[in-house]
């Protein structure tokens, strides 16, 4: 007798269909086809327990399990349940009234038919509203992260009886009904502010542009000059997510099984700080069953690598496609993913190994080679793509201890950067582009247009710095921020300015006549 319960596998961040095909007929010995992984390879073990352990019995004859299509690697433990289901269907121990073609069925079994979650559940429901299915029944502890789907029924189960309850006494099961404001996303609540940072200026103007246009950071500094503490209070002021933007962010989540399973959707914007010492396949993600990685899990957020140089190198430059095309390819001999990746990038590094180059007070006892090689280790395709670079300077003591009056707090900026957020949404509408660094090169000319004074202080720059036409683009896209900051339509001469300040220290062995011949001064700070 054959049995066959509709499931579904991941592939990627995406879902996809699978037929639980259960045959028990005459001969000896049980066998799993379909590209199984050694997860799904022991899952008779377990499902035979929980079988037995509710007064059930495993065949004795020749059972054989296929999991369709049968070309495609499936990998997990979500097959469990629609396994056990089925093998009790086609060994004829319950009857199949033709409610489960109607359903979606995942969830690992324990010993004693316990459910236990399982990695995927939103990708899976939002897979099964697409196909047109009625509902999907998966473990209780996965009902909050899939229930967020609108258009799909989620059934809530805690054991395997549940399930077979339902099968056999043919009753209607009744789906788990969530509130609206279960699934609304709760405004930016932060333990951190922008007003514990004294000093550093020119960084929280600095960090206030990147957040308003979505653009890349490095800070760069001798250390204890706040690099880091500046970093982690980014997400402060940054706007909060959109449902959009939040379902994406918790597909991937899901995927990785690292966002706690009742708490539905996401409502921080993720920020991630992973260790020097990370693989590059830690940082992009990979695996014979390929998952996310550090900078698809930064998606909608902020990827912070703090002592930049000290990563590895071929770890630092897989950042440049995803920097690029806002997506991370993961390529294998049977398959290809992509996982979205669209972050903000803020790195911190010191100015050489000792941390002290050009520091007021103490003198660096790095050799010139040293610090040529320090610097090497990051390329200069990938501080292209880095739009602002910033420096950190040492705050004097009798400043550090000076009672300054309260500075602006994240709120106050996070204001500040949702008006500048909305403009881009506004100028941006239907387009898929969501902020200033995402505009792509095509539509630079339609919406980055400088007047002419700041026409000819941009060509003074770009010909003087020899900028790359990534460099000018980027440029623009910048200036178009702070010019949204001003709520001024056109890109002016001080924007232009600004941008070119910002853009300067990335230049370490440029010479102060060249600054004065752009009519710009180092540390200067437009407004």
């Amino acid at each position: 007798m054959i049995s066959k319960i509709n499931s579904a596998a991941l592939q990627g961040i995406d879902a996809y269909p699978v037929t639980v095909e259960t045959s028990v007929s005459n001969g000896m010995g049980y066998q799993i086809t379909g590209l199984p992984d050694d997860a799904i390879r022991e899952s008779l073990t377990r499902i035979g327990s929980a079988i037995t352990s509710n007064g059930f019995y495993m065949p004795r004859t020749k059972l054989v399990v296929n999991l369709a299509p049968a070309d495609s690697r499936k990998a997990g433990t979500g097959f469990d349940l629609p396994m056990a289901v089925g093998i009790l269907l086609a060994s004829g121990q319950l009857t199949d009234f033709g409610k489960l073609q109607d359903y979606i069925i995942v969830g690992e079994l324990g010993l004693d038919g316990t459910l236990y979650p399982v990695r995927g559940a939103l990708n899976m429901a939002c897979q099964a509203k697409q196909d047109g299915y009625r509902g999907i029944l998966l473990p209780l502890a996965n009902v909050d992260e899939a229930g967020v789907i609108e258009g799909i029924a989620v059934y809530a189960l805690l054991h395997l009886k549940d399930l077979i309850g339902f099968v056999q006494s043919d009753m209607a099961i009744e789906p788990v009904r969530f509130s609206n404001a279960k699934k609304q996303i709760d405004e930016n609540d932060f333990e951190t502010d922008f007003a514990d940072v004294r000093g550093q200026q020119n960084i929280k103007r600095g960090m206030e542009i990147a957040a308003a246009g979505g653009h890349n950071a490095l800070l760069t500094g001798p250390p204890g000059t706040g690099k880091t503490m500046l970093a982690k209070r980014l997400p402060t002021i940054l706007p909060p997510m959109t449902i959009a933007e939040s379902l994406e962010t918790t597909r991937i989540y899901s995927l990785c099984a690292q966002q706690p399973m009742a708490t539905g959707l996401m409502r921080k914007r993720p920020f991630r700080s992973p260790h020097h010492t990370c693989s590059d396949t830690a940082l992009a993600g990979g695996g014979s069953n390929p998952l996310p990685g550090e900078i698809s899990l930064a998606h909608n957020g902020v990827l912070f690598l703090d002592e930049l140089p000290e990563f590895r190198r071929n770890s630092i430059e897989v950042l440049r496609q995803p920097l690029e095309d806002r997506t991370v390819s993961i390529a294998r001999a049977k398959m290809s993913v992509q996982f979205p990746a669209s972050f903000m990038l803020v790195a911190a590094m010191n100015p050489c190994p000792c941390g002290y180059l050009n520091h007021p007070t103490r003198a660096c006892t790095c050799s010139a080679r040293a610090i040529r090689w320090y610097h090497r280790k990051i390329s200069g395709p990938l501080m292209e793509r880095i739009d602002l670079h910033m420096q950190a300077e040492p705050l004097p003591l009798q400043d550090l201890m000076r009672l300054y009056p309260v500075s602006e707090s994240s709120a106050v900026i996070r204001e500040r950067v949702c008006k500048a957020r909305n403009i881009q949404s506004a100028r941006y509408a239907d387009s898929g582009i969501y902020n200033n660094a995402q505009l792509p090169d095509r539509m630079i000319d339609c919406f980055c247009q400088p007047d002419e004074s700041a026409r000819k202080l941009l060509y003074r720059y770009t010909e003087s710095y020899q900028l790359s036409a990534r460099s000018y683009t980027r440029l623009l896209k910048v200036a178009r921020t702070i010019a949204d900051l001003a709520g001024t339509p056109k890109i002016e001469l001080e924007h232009i300015a600004e941008a070119v300040q910002l853009r300067l220290p990335d230049q370490p062995l440029l010479q102060d006549n060249k600054r004065k011949t752009l009519g710009v001064k180092a540390n200067t700070h437009f407004r």
